[in-house]
């Protein structure tokens, strides 16, 4: 080190380039090995290498003590060192990944949520057949072979805010050990740029797209419009196109989205989950969701009894007490999320214990619960009124009719009387 850092000192700098070369030259007649470097990504477009995963797969199962070159990090929530053969890519102890796109590049962090369907809020018996698909679909390959379809499989997590769609997607990657990717379509600027992003996407991978109903113009909105511009006033109108303005960044369409998920471009790459989530299902083009496409449907619903004693017991390590019952037929009352009430459950601060935790949850869950019988008691009394006023316009009608009629009457009758009194 010390002969190199006199060389870069004072060796002239015209000289060191055919210092270099004949070096080298001298170099090759003993050392006995050939250099050969593997670029992850390659080409104009930055295509990733497939040799470059390939011989990442095999260090990551045979590298031995004679490595003389590794570099060693300690990551969060780790025993044992990880060693890297480059900034980011592992050779034992792979971490997963977690990338999001910016235009048509993927940019990752080490993925490290610690979800698992063994503390997922759910029903026992759709926890056991979600895990069931995907393990069968993880060891797949030679059966959609042999039924002549791609190696993917779509699944739509829909349901309110809360209830745990994001929390699926982690525990589904940290199930299969797969790498997620989160596209994030507004940053796209057309099918062009989509379909670059989705080739650079590997294999053992789950490539999610979060609120697709929010994300961009893929709702099934497209026929209306036509019918709803007449229809509406200006002010609406003039909303409408604002709105289309801010959107007008991304120009990805239905069928651009379509082609990859299940037209031709579908086949490039496989074992691959492709997840959307939505909390209005409604609002989705049928045909984005149709089986085929999206595979399974999942509904992340409300919190039931039997997801609220799994996050008791996660929460609070407890399996029973003397408020579950009450408990019980509250949730059969009134819907709460998943999330609600693992914030009720969650001790807030080193005083507070099981006790006050349920009784936070009951208060919640009673106070609800006095809000909906307001709401049900004050739109009956609404329907009341308004049967009343449609009552006494009726009455006043027909009053009126009937005060109409005698008057004609009374008019005829004078008539008579004066003809009587002429003769």
């Amino acid at each position: 080190m010390f002969i190199y850092a006199m060389f870069q000192q004072y060796f002239p700098y015209e000289l060191r380039g055919h210092a270099h070369k004949y070096t080298q030259k001298l170099v090759t007649y003993f050392y006995p090995y050939i250099q050969i470097t593997f670029h992850e990504l390659t080409g104009e477009k930055l295509k990733r290498s497939d040799a470059y995963f390939a011989i990442q797969n095999y260090l990551a199962d045979h590298t031995t003590a004679t490595a003389k070159r590794l570099k060693a990090d300690v990551v969060k929530g780790s025993k044992s060192l990880v060693l890297t053969m480059d900034d980011h890519e592992q050779v034992r102890n792979r971490e997963r990944k977690l990338y999001t796109n910016n235009s048509t590049k993927w940019s990752h962090v080490q993925f490290e949520h610690p979800a698992n369907f063994e503390t997922l809020a759910m029903a026992e018996n759709e926890k056991e057949a979600i895990k069931n698909d995907l393990i069968k679909f993880s060891k797949g390959k030679e059966y959609y072979t042999k039924i002549g379809k791609p190696w993917k499989r779509g699944y739509l997590l829909y349901g309110p805010p809360g209830t745990g769609k994001s929390t699926m997607i982690a525990a589904m990657a940290n199930l299969l050990d797969y790498d997620i990717y989160d596209l994030e379509l507004t940053t796209v600027k057309d099918n062009s740029e989509l379909r670059k992003l989705l080739i650079e996407t590997t294999s053992k991978s789950i490539i999610i797209i979060e609120d697709i109903d929010c994300s961009i113009d893929l709702t099934g909105q497209r026929r209306k419009e036509k019918e709803d511009d007449k229809k509406k006033d200006p002010v609406e109108k003039k909303k409408d196109e604002e709105e289309k303005k801010s959107k007008k960044g991304s120009k990805v369409t239905l069928s651009g989205l379509l082609n990859f998920i299940d037209g031709i471009w579908s086949a490039c790459g496989g074992e691959r989950i492709i997840v959307f989530t939505t909390n209005f299902v409604d609002k989705l083009d049928p045909a984005l969701i149709r089986r085929g496409r999206m595979d399974r449907h999942i509904e992340m619903s409300y919190c039931c009894f039997e997801a609220f004693k799994l996050l008791a017991r996660n929460y609070l390590d407890l399996d029973d007490h003397e408020l579950f019952g009450r408990i019980e037929g509250l949730l059969g009352e009134k819907e709460i999320t998943p999330a609600d009430v693992a914030e009720c459950l969650m001790p807030k601060s080193e005083r507070e214990g099981v006790e006050s935790c349920l009784r936070e949850l009951v208060k919640v869950l009673e106070k609800l619960k006095k809000k909906k019988k307001q709401g049900k008691k004050k739109a009956e009394e609404e329907g009341e009124v308004n049967g009343e006023e449609n009552g006494d316009g009726e009455s006043g009608e027909s009053s009126s009719e009937s005060g109409e009629s005698s008057s004609e009457d009374d008019e005829v009758a004078g008539k008579g009387r004066k003809r009587n009194s002429k003769r």
